[in-house]
């Protein structure tokens, strides 16, 4: 008996089948969909609310930047007491889309180095932050490896790695790795030979082939001037520097360590640093003898110590000022102190006082947490009897002379001929700074290293270039 089989049945339930797994898979895709577009929609709420807690964290740097622009001195937020302190963030509207704390670290003594942390966050989610960190100071000084107001050459062998800036003219015959910078267009090169004329760029080279005469075209020389160099740049007021003298004494009077004139019977005084942070204070009876030395100009002393007379021992002043208002010869070695040493006579500024340095100034260690700054009314430097081989540890301010080495000759004269110089720190100088003269006396081999820690931690009160904040660092903490 033959079986009939119904095919209209059968293919209804294949199609239910077909339909079945279709819509399973359509169901799966769907979800995937939806589960993809509800994660892409999610990171990008959580995309918009991260980018607004940076916005708002951001806001809050560029808030107390302002701030410190109007209140320099005011790192409390105009409140007084200690923070954080919380500040929301409008939009153009006036409504709400976040909010930033602050944390402000103020400077330690003697520095202008600002701290501010702010933490940013959303209106719409709270629970993400953002967190920026900023450093900003007013710059000092100390920012330059050299600085100067007169004319300056810089001889061939010379390699510089901080910034040089000069008011007037620079002949620069070396390596320069950072920006050398001039106050003046163009200037008479005073070291006449076959490459200099009336007309020599405020910056020129005379290494072959020597810079075109003023205003022919300038080439870029990155074999001399790695970094570039630039001309009618702002300059530099060392005559604002008897403002920061006088701020110095203030604080070595109320709160550091002062003396006035040594007295009659006395030339000066003798500070010799000690690294348990002491140091012995002597009153120097006289000078030696120049013996078959001559000096130059005529008249000049040895300045070099003949006899002197302890006054005590002393410890480093608290915000660590130390302010003579006389000669100062200054030696020996700290271990993590900071301090500024200053000679000058601002009761009878007719006499500009010298700093002298004849045997070394040394720190303990090089990570910033030892810094001296030598300041002389009149110069920073070194006498007849120097050592051989002279080190000094410090950065340099010569006010109203220059920083160097006094002039000494004679065919007997064993001091006219010294060895070795070696600078770490910086050198600010009015006048033309040398520690050598053309006819081979001073010091033969010349080494001067920047002390790149004084850029974000000079000495204290150490003179300044603007009364402007600037950035030194920025970073997301997280």
């Amino acid at each position: 008996m033959t079986q009939k089989i119904n095919f209209s049945k059968t293919k209804r339930g294949v199609i239910i089948v077909q339909t079945m797994v279709f819509a399973a898979i359509a169901m799966v895709i769907i979800g995937a969909l939806s589960s993809f577009a509800a994660t892409t929609i999610k990171a990008g709420r959580i995309t918009f609310n991260r980018e607004q807690a940076f916005q708002a964290a951001e806001a809050g740097i560029d808030y107390y930047r302002w701030h410190l622009a109007h209140a320099p001195t005011d790192y409390q937020d105009g409140t007084g007491v200690a923070g954080p302190y919380v500040h929301l963030l409008k939009d153009k509207n006036g409504d709400t889309i976040g909010q930033f704390s602050l944390n402000i670290s103020a400077p330690s003594i003697g520095s202008t180095l600002v701290r501010i942390n702010s933490i940013g966050s959303s209106s719409v989610d709270s629970a993400y932050h953002r967190e920026l960190e900023t450093e900003v100071a007013k710059p000092s000084i100390a920012k330059y490896s050299v600085a100067g107001h007169n004319a300056m050459r810089f001889g061939a062998g010379t390699e510089i790695f901080g910034p040089i800036h000069v008011n007037g003219g620079i002949r620069f015959d070396g390596l320069a790795h950072n920006i050398i910078t001039s106050g003046t267009t163009s200037y008479t090169d005073s070291d006449y030979d076959a490459c200099t004329t009336n007309n020599s760029y405020g910056v020129h080279t005379c290494l072959a082939p020597a810079d075109p005469v003023y205003p022919g075209a300038l080439p870029p020389r990155p074999d001399v001037f790695e970094a570039g160099r630039l001309i009618s740049q702002p300059t530099i007021n060392f005559s604002s520097f008897t403002t920061d003298l006088a701020t110095l004494k203030a604080n070595a009077i109320s709160g550091g360590f002062y003396r006035d004139a040594a007295g009659s019977g006395y030339v000066g005084y003798h500070i010799v640093l000690k690294t348990n942070d002491t140091f012995d204070l002597y009153k120097i009876n006289s000078w030696a003898s120049l013996g078959n030395c001559s000096s130059s100009p005529s008249g000049t002393s040895s300045w070099s110590i003949g006899t002197q007379t302890l006054q005590g021992n002393y410890n480093f002043p608290a915000n660590g000022i130390i302010f003579i208002e006389d000669h100062v010869v200054v030696d020996g070695q700290i271990n993590g102190a900071r301090l500024t040493i200053t000679a000058a006579d601002l009761v009878n500024p007719i006499v500009n006082k010298n700093i002298i340095i004849n045997n070394d100034i040394s720190y303990t260690s090089y990570d910033g947490s030892d810094s001296i700054g030598i300041i002389g009314q009149a110069g920073v430097m070194v006498g007849m009897a120097s050592e051989d081989n002279l080190k000094i540890d410090a950065a340099l301010i010569a006010q109203n002379d220059r920083v160097g080495r006094f002039y000494y000759s004679g065919g007997s004269c064993s001091y006219k001929n010294r060895s070795i110089i070696s600078l770490y720190g910086m050198i600010a100088s009015y006048g033309r700074y040398g520690f050598a003269y053309t006819d081979g006396t001073g010091y033969t081999t010349r080494n001067i290293t920047y002390d790149a820690n004084l850029l974000y931690a000079p000495p204290p009160y150490f003179p300044l270039t603007s009364d402007q904040y600037t950035i030194l660092s920025w970073q997301e903490i997280k």
